[in-house]
């Protein structure tokens, strides 16, 4: 089985680690990576799982995970899943896609307001 985590969700678990870390707070983190999962994904992952709940394995998996790296949670969340068969695919958010999140306010089409100077005609 494949799940594909698409750029929202992986935005959502990225933020809510950075908060995790911050804060301490897993309980939130381990929720909102549960949100970030199609609910259908969910249920055929449980059954994956032998009936296991996926919150269960949400929960070993932050036992495990150091508490200071988003990456390293990425990868514990598929090195755990890979073990029950599922193949997880992340929506990549490289630098150049953070720091262009005025793209998402402005618009790719949007022209930038430039100051007319002296020099420019009227």
């Amino acid at each position: 089985m494949q799940i594909y985590l698409d750029k929202r969700a992986v935005k959502l678990i990225r933020g809510s680690t950075a908060e995790a870390i911050e804060e301490g707070d897993t309980e939130t983190l381990k929720e909102d990576i549960f949100e970030a999962f199609p609910e259908e994904q969910i249920e055929t992952l449980e059954q994956m799982l032998g009936g296991a709940d996926f919150m269960e394995l949400l929960s070993e998996l932050l036992d495990e995970w150091s508490g200071d790296d988003v990456d390293e949670l990425l990868e514990l969340l598929e090195t755990h899943l890979a073990d029950t068969g599922v193949d997880l695919k992340l929506h990549s958010v490289d630098d150049e896609e953070q720091l262009d999140d005025d793209d998402d306010i402005l618009g790719d089409d949007c022209d930038q307001y430039e100051e007319p100077g002296i020099d420019d005609d009227l």
